[in-house]
């Protein structure tokens, strides 16, 4: 698995790194664009992406307010998302890029939980980026969420799966 987990003073840190065979322009595209978010980000995001700027999130759970902290057109995308920071990096490399997104949080139960979740938000954006028919949410959770449990330790898995997973 991907994911690492990662401690900074009383916070914790999901970090993936993922390759794409795409540019920094088209990656950008697919995180910022809401017709390619709702390709593979667990909700709808309204809101702009300027910094300072208020975003709502709406899916499957609550809705959450959240806030722009910083963009750098192309390479840099960092907001809160309820009491949680998502930083989204990208980095030119080769003919294609490598995609950095890490998830800052106070909890560290959902970790292993979290991370099967943005570990599958991830394939579906590199799926999404290739043209390649897109997985049912969900549809490999179980099985990622087990190998994050068994990477991460009991104490990072005690929140259960999110609804209908």
């Amino acid at each position: 698995m991907d994911g690492q987990l990662l401690q900074t003073d009383e916070r914790f840190r999901l970090r993936f790194s993922r390759q794409l065979a795409h540019s920094p322009e088209k990656v950008w595209r697919a995180i910022t664009e809401p017709e390619h978010l709702e390709a593979w980000f667990p909700g709808r995001i309204v809101g702009e992406w300027v910094v300072g700027s208020k975003l709502q999130f709406h899916g499957e759970y609550p809705m959450m307010d959240g806030e722009v902290l910083a963009v750098e057109e192309g390479s840099l995308l960092e907001f809160r998302w309820g009491p949680d920071t998502l930083r989204l990096e990208i980095a030119p490399q080769g003919a294609g890029c490598t995609l950095t997104l890490t998830d800052t949080f106070d909890e560290l139960g959902k970790a292993a939980r979290d991370a099967a979740g943005w570990h599958e938000c991830l394939d579906r954006l590199g799926d999404h980026l290739d043209g390649t028919p897109l997985r049912p949410w969900g549809d490999r959770w179980k099985e990622i969420n087990r190998a994050y449990v068994e990477q991460f330790g009991p104490e990072a898995s005690t929140e259960g799966p999110p609804d209908g997973y």
